[in-house]
């Protein structure tokens, strides 16, 4: 099955559900600006990375690669940090150190252990997984942040918030587990199949995507967590 490109004016249908809940915002007094903010830096990014996408892979090298996802590591640890506004500089080390360490490392054991790519810095593979294990870590690091700063203003002790902010950071996660196979078919494998791979290969591919997600969102954001204790009581203090 060969995969057609989506004409402008079908692609264009796919916003009529996003206009409703823009005029929900809007109706409801909430923050409407900033999703549509957020809709339209989301339409010009993926058009534009579809291109640079396009010719990095054409490339086939290995240090534009490396650049690609340093960049990606450094946008994913300060969008990690945007529900906080006066720490966010001094916590952004840890965020950034908490990304590469535990999603660099899972990337790493994924690449290079289990699908063994070759070469080594494939971008086809090595970008797209990336995306997927940055993107997830940055977002448990976002909620473990924004529920961590909640219970220390309660009063709560580090230790304490700290557990409670890494248990509510773990939430989609686990869900997405829970779910995986029947409530939803993951991105990754629907991929697969649309472009006709077996289900029973996409499964396999899945599981290790799921196990990656997992590992790499947990060590992140413990070590963040962990990491950015002195910092946090510091400023508390």
């Amino acid at each position: 099955m060969i995969i057609e490109a989506i004409p402008i004016l079908n692609m264009a249908i796919a916003f009529i559900p996003v206009i409703g809940v823009v005029f929900i915002l809007y109706r409801w007094s909430l923050e409407a600006k900033n999703a549509i903010y957020a809709l339209v830096r989301m339409l010009v990014q993926l058009l534009l990375v579809g291109y640079v996408l396009t010719a990095i892979f054409k490339t086939q090298s290995a240090w534009i690669v490396m650049v690609v996802l340093l960049v990606m590591v450094i946008a994913a640890s300060w969008i990690a940090l945007g529900s906080i506004k006066v720490q966010r500089l001094m916590l952004y080390r840890h965020a950034f150190m908490g990304i590469v360490l535990g999603g660099g490392l899972t990337l790493v054991l994924v690449t290079q252990s289990v699908i063994d790519l070759s070469p080594w810095f494939n971008p086809q593979y090595m970008i797209p997984l990336a995306g997927m294990i940055f993107a997830n870590s940055m977002n448990c690091i976002s909620l473990a942040t924004e529920r961590l700063y909640a219970e220390i203003g309660r009063g709560v002790s580090y230790k304490k918030a700290r557990a409670i902010a890494f248990q509510a950071a773990f939430i989609p996660v686990i869900n997405s587990m829970l779910a995986v196979g029947l409530v939803s078919l993951p991105g990754m494998m629907t991929g697969q199949i649309l472009s006709g791979v077996s289900p029973a290969v996409a499964a396999h591919y899945q599981i290790v995507v799921m196990c990656m997600l997992f590992g790499s969102a947990g060590l992140s954001t413990a070590y963040f967590l962990a990491s950015a204790q002195a910092t946090i009581t510091q400023d508390e203090a």
